[in-house]
């Protein structure tokens, strides 16, 4: 959600906050903000909206020091404004934050009791008051905020820096994450790699509860204890080149048309197409014993695993539920022995997502995730690593982290499923070359891309829209209904297309398109008595099939997408993308900001 960067550097940061700033917009943010140390007073520019807001604050009035510390706000507490942008300061302290201090209502009105003056909304702006209270009865600036932090209830990421001390920034990570680059006498803090990539590979990574003095020459990290700990130092694979739009007007574009290739990366390492056989990295589980799978994760990443259960439970034969990571551990679920608990996240540091992993810890499941950020803090508390290779994604609505999610997935569905004998080789061979074909095939469907931009014209005139589908093009249906609304801001539903009867049909009149996701598989006669149902109603159906379907159908619907034929097993990875493509058209129509849509952010790591 929100973003942090901090510099200690050699030259005037400003210049390379802004940078920075630039690179978490990807997050979701309404309000930006920076803070310098100018000689030995904090220096503040502060925006509403967009980062351009701020540059042209800067522009008009220059800030200068070579310590400093930035943020995209993400509102939560305040509504979002200047004056509950970050950074919040004293004239002896700034901090920038992301996450939620719970008890702050408690904390402001003792502050207030005490004579102090918040000028602000905010949760956050507590953090600079409790600091400025105990540097002003004489602790140092590292004891002033070990012992804030001791009053602090929530989920925070924390960098601050203290007037006239040039050579300090404190981390804190208290839930969400938290990163320290190492330079050549040069020291960074951020809430992601990428944020840092243009400035350092050498990366080390916070653990909650962890405490970082930075100085220009390194960094010493308490734990939650105040001991002394090590952390490892790693190196990124990120580069300051990761998140060019490579001459697409829009992030999500580029990341739409990325899928050919990311598809072929994932697959690359675990199919052998000679062999015709899947190899996963050695995850610690005997599918052949494993008694139940529990599937979890949040928004698109749960779409998938929705996917998962139906191959999994067709092919695998093993017990599978799926649930959303914010609803799951509050059921205090009773969780089987032998049970092997899968967690699905793009930024592996969502926070619900996160919670349910350490509640299914604690009910002795073996853990797997499958993240597209090795790094991350979901992958660090799993015990195996499935990794997506579909490289950064900056638009927020996730587009290729969910197809490289489908196939991550569906190769562990193979394996499971000749683990426990459920299927031979001959059907390994089969399965496995479907998925080889997708690349490909997602090729052809990108080629549609003209055909769905004319579609979206009228799509985007409706005030609702709705999406079906059978079997494993439910969740599709789903998620194709999640992109319109999320990115177009059109009321739109996903339906199983069996249960329109009902309730949803009451809907169907002549001004609500109905999207229907049918591939050639064994369900298509029942999709099709669907549809003829919603047509027979008025409704306008476009229609996503192969020849074959569009052979059968297409005369009935209003708009035909004619999809490559494959494999019922590979199809919901290939009929996603022209589902994204159909969003994002429509976006454009209605002149929505596609990357950045409004309320929304990338990576939500508070609950």
């Amino acid at each position: 959600m929100c973003g942090i960067i901090g510099i200690i550097g050699k030259q005037d940061c400003a210049p390379l906050l802004i940078e920075a700033l630039r690179r978490l917009e990807y997050r979701g943010y309404d309000s930006t903000g920076i803070a310098t140390l100018a000689v030995d007073a904090i220096e503040r520019r502060r925006a509403e909206g967009k980062l351009v807001n701020l540059e042209q604050q800067i522009a008009a009035n220059p800030i200068q020091g070579k310590i400093g510390i930035g943020h995209t706000r993400w509102a939560t507490h305040g509504v979002p404004n200047e004056k509950n942008a970050h950074p919040h300061a004293t004239g002896r302290v700034a901090v920038v934050h992301n996450g939620i201090i719970e008890n702050f209502q408690e904390l402001r009105d003792e502050l207030t009791a005490q004579g102090h003056t918040l000028a602000s909304d905010t949760d956050t702006e507590v953090i600079v008051h409790l600091i400025t209270r105990l540097l002003d009865n004489g602790l140092t600036p590292e004891q002033a905020t070990a012992e804030t932090l001791k009053r602090l209830q929530g989920a925070f990421a924390l960098g601050v820096i203290f007037a006239g001390v040039h050579d300090l920034m404190i981390g804190v990570r208290q839930g969400p994450p938290l990163a320290i680059g190492f330079g050549d006498g040069e020291m960074y803090l951020g809430s992601d790699a990428l944020a840092l990539a243009p400035l350092t590979r050498r990366i080390m990574y916070l653990e909650d509860g962890d405490r970082a003095e930075i100085t220009c020459s390194g960094a010493t990290v308490f734990n939650a204890d105040g001991r002394q700990v090590n952390r490892d130092i790693r190196t990124t694979e990120l580069t300051g080149d990761a998140i060019g739009k490579g001459g697409y007007a829009h992030y999500m574009l580029k990341e739409i048309f990325e899928q050919p290739q990311v598809i072929g990366d994932t697959l690359h390492g675990f199919i052998n197409p000679t062999t015709r056989t899947v190899t996963l990295p050695d995850l610690g589980v005997d599918f052949a014993r494993v008694s139940k799978m529990t599937l979890i994760a949040c928004g698109t990443s749960y779409y998938a695993c929705m996917v998962a259960k139906y191959w999994l439970e067709q092919y695998a034969r093993i017990p599978v539920e799926v649930d959303v990571a914010s609803e799951f551990r509050y059921r205090r679920a009773d969780m089987p022995e032998g049970g092997l608990a899968l967690f699905i996240s793009q930024s592996g540091e969502t926070a619900d997502t996160l919670a349910a992993l350490r509640y299914a810890r604690s009910q002795g499941q073996k853990i797997v995730s499958i993240v597209n950020v090795p790094e991350s803090t979901i992958a660090r508390e799993s015990d195996a690593v499935l990794k997506t290779y579909a490289g950064p994604e900056v638009g927020v609505a996730s587009t290729k982290a969910f197809t490289t999610q489908l196939t991550v997935l569906a190769c562990l569905a193979i394996v499971a499923a000749r683990a426990r004998g459920s299927i031979d080789h001959e059907t390994e061979a089969k399965l496995s070359l479907a998925l080889t074909e997708v690349p490909s095939r997602a090729v052809e469907v990108l080629n549609h891309d003209k055909h769905l931009r004319g579609l979206a014209r009228e799509v985007a005139k409706a005030r609702d829209v709705l999406y079906l589908g059978r079997g494993s093009s439910y969740p599709i249906a789903l998620e194709g209904a999640l992109k319109l609304k999320e990115i177009s801001y059109i009321h739109a539903e996903g339906y199983a297309a069996g249960e329109m009867k009902h309730g949803p049909i009451a809907l169907i009149d002549d001004g609500v398109p109905v999207i229907v996701i049918a591939p050639s598989d064994d369900l298509f006669d029942k999709t099709a008595s669907n549809m003829q149902e919603v047509i027979s109603r008025g409704g306008r159906v476009i229609f996503f099939s192969d020849a074959k379907g569009i052979k059968r159908l297409g005369g009935l619907a209003a708009a035909t997408v004619t999809l490559p034929e494959v494999d019922s097993f590979a199809a919901p990875i290939l009929y996603a993308i022209p589902a994204q493509m159909l969003a994002y058209h429509v976006a454009v129509i209605k002149g929505t900001d596609v990357d950045q849509p409004r309320n929304l952010a990338k990576s939500v790591t508070v609950e």
